[in-house]
């Protein structure tokens, strides 16, 4: 009796197609949106917002944009970082050019770009795949964060090498620079994360979404039917590429406020945002949320029990951090490909069958 859709009819296909088409799905959407606009911004302080809120939400969108390229279209990437690092220094760019600009455009504006450069680096997609693209795109990765360090024209010839957020508002409040509220950048992460998700779902259950898993699955079979396998995979690339340049630019500008493009947008950063989307699971709009909750809380949870109540050294916790990681993810990939999103939806059956056998 937890979990019942009894009663729960359907009058109309508009209304059977919805994201959520049972209503106790519904009202805990709802419920999870409100909790989370109202609500939290209420109580967050520094510490929740830095070490676990804005770095979950970041995370998010770019593991919602891997998803839609890996699991959704099966097209392998390891650049990750790499755009993300994109997404930031365009960013800065168009900040520190045009100051009278909204930041919020200038965050789309930099997931446009990143979108170009993405596409720019899909093009391989269409004669390779598998471990052959992997290795295209690492050479992407590598080939940005090498452009950015080298190029001074990208951090305004800072004698550093370091670009900075300036102070920027939005609505007369400021969401970027060393004095803005952590419920003010909350709010304009938690912003995009909505929209971003509500873009993700309706591009994944539409004909684009159907297009990418055609490709994904046998992408042979999927252009004698008439699927353009070059549309699909571009646009994947594409709208995989916005994504993640989105989550750069946030990244950058919202969160940490300065960054250092070899220390921040590494070949670690690519993995990590891998790493997300496996245990979450792949092709999954929830799995990229969970994948980046666990992600995201797993340190957390390891330093506060380690170091703060056990008094372990911080880089013993650390190291313990990665080899934990790096079993769950063999775990993952040999007992449950689909992640935690198959054990959602396993507990949702058990639920609906409690409390008969089963």
């Amino acid at each position: 009796m937890l979990y019942r859709e009894a009663g729960d009819f359907k009058t109309s296909y508009k209304d059977d197609s919805q994201t959520f088409p049972i209503r106790i799905d519904r009202w805990g959407y709802y419920a999870i949106l409100a909790i989370a606009f109202i609500a939290v911004p209420l109580v967050i302080n520094d510490y929740w917002a830095s070490a676990v809120l804005l770095p979950f939400l970041i995370y998010a969108i770019a593991a919602l944009g891997l998803n839609i390229l890996t699991g959704f279209c099966g097209q392998v990437s390891l650049g990750t970082g790499g755009f993300m690092a994109v997404g930031a220094y365009a960013c800065y760019k168009l900040m520190t050019a045009f100051p009278e600009v909204n930041i919020v455009i200038h965050v789309i504006l930099a997931g446009g770009v990143t979108a170009c450069v993405g596409v720019l680096f899909g093009l391989p997609s269409l004669r390779i795949k598998g471990f052959y693209l992997a290795v295209a795109t690492l050479a992407a990765q590598f080939f940005l964060v090498w452009l950015f360090n080298k190029v001074g024209w990208f951090y305004n010839y800072s004698a550093s090498g370091q670009i900075s957020a300036p102070t920027r508002t939005v609505l007369s409040i400021e969401v970027t620079g060393p004095t803005a509220s952590p419920w003010a950048k909350y709010l304009i992460c938690l912003t995009f994360v909505t929209v971003m998700a509500w873009l993700a779902r309706n591009l994944t259950r539409g004909s684009v979404g159907r297009k990418w898993m055609a490709i994904r699955d046998m992408d042979i079979a999927a252009e004698i039917i008439g699927v353009n396998p070059l549309a699909a995979k571009l646009s994947a690339f594409a709208v995989s590429s916005f994504f993640v340049g989105i989550s750069g630019a946030l990244f950058f500008s919202v969160y940490l406020g300065a960054v250092e493009v070899g220390e921040v947008f590494g070949i670690q950063k690519s993995f990590l945002v891998l790493f997300m989307i496996i245990i979450g699971g792949l092709g999954s709009i929830f799995g990229s949320f969970a994948g980046a909750a666990f992600i995201v809380l797993l340190p957390v949870f390891l330093k506060n029990v380690l170091v703060g109540g056990m008094g372990w050294a911080t880089d013993l916790a650390a190291h313990l951090e990665l080899l934990i990681l790096g079993g769950l993810i063999m775990m993952f990939l040999i007992l449950e490909p689909h992640g935690l999103t198959a054990y959602w939806r396993t507990l949702k059956e058990k639920m609906r069958l409690w409390p008969f056998p089963h």
